[in-house]
């Protein structure tokens, strides 16, 4: 993809610009840009009302640490979009699928909300062309990074929650969901959260709970390490090019650790 480069006269800096992005000259002493994300609009049929939700939710943090001048990254939409995500697929799933028991909603949910699912999601949108990145993780090739990808797409859910409601996120999420769902779908993915889970909840009074510990390496190589905690005691830590895959690798040295490997 062509990519426009523009500078910023107040910091010298560049920004590399999609050639189907419009922008202008606003503020006086240097340059800001204005995305028209019309055609994403188009091809996820919601048009916002606050444009400024969709930029933050398609803007790497990347992007926003060379942009600076209050722009923000999308890792609080993110976070948002993650939970929201959750709570519909939760819903469609229980409502949909009455005689399958907790066990089997849980495996076919997480299966369509891991990182592999929602990047081929957003590439049905074609989301990654309009990710907004910094120069270094544009060269790295982040447009088809998964973990980048796949967290845009929960941030714009969050944005589509936020500007629209929840009705029009349930309308935006469920058109990405297969009409044919069953549960041998989930028999292939290695849901090591979810074994972890299952392990734990025979006795109810036991927790889980996975902790960010530590972000190391440049935007555009960022690795994440998880710790995993069974009531406030750590049994295993993973790293990841995501939070959600560290969490996976996490969930599965504890696995082992407790005599459950493979």
């Amino acid at each position: 993809m062509k990519l426009h480069r523009r500078s910023n006269l107040l910091n010298n800096k560049f920004t590399y610009i999609p050639d189907f992005m419009i922008f202008y000259a606003a503020a006086s002493g240097g340059t800001e840009f204005y995305m028209d994300f019309t055609e994403f609009e188009n091809k996820i049929g919601y048009k916002f009302k606050n444009k400024n939700l969709l930029s933050e939710a398609l803007s790497h943090s990347s992007y926003a640490n060379e942009i600076k001048k209050g722009r923000f990254s999308n890792e609080r939409l993110e976070f948002l979009g993650d939970s929201v995500l959750s709570v519909i697929i939760s819903e469609y799933l229980f409502t949909h699928f009455k005689h399958l028991p907790e066990g089997e909603l849980t495996k076919i949910r997480a299966s369509l909300v891991c990182e592999k699912a929602l990047y081929e999601f957003a590439f049905k949108v074609d989301l990654n062309k309009f990710i907004q990145l910094g120069k270094g993780e544009e060269n790295s090739g982040g447009r088809e990074r998964p973990s980048i990808v796949s967290d845009a797409f929960e941030a714009v859910i969050a944005a589509v929650y936020l500007d629209g409601g929840m009705d029009e996120a349930k309308r935006y999420v469920l058109s990405f969901i297969p009409k044919d769902i069953n549960k041998n779908q989930a028999k292939a993915l290695n849901d090591y959260k979810t074994d972890l889970q299952e392990i734990i909840q025979r006795n109810p009074e036991e927790r889980v709970e996975y902790v960010l510990k530590e972000q190391i390496g440049p935007d555009h190589d960022r690795r994440f390490i998880v710790q995993v905690l069974l009531n406030s005691n750590p049994i295993g830590t993973g790293e990841g090019q995501s939070k959600k895959q560290a969490e996976q690798m996490a969930a599965k040295e504890a696995l082992s650790l407790m005599g459950y490997g493979n």
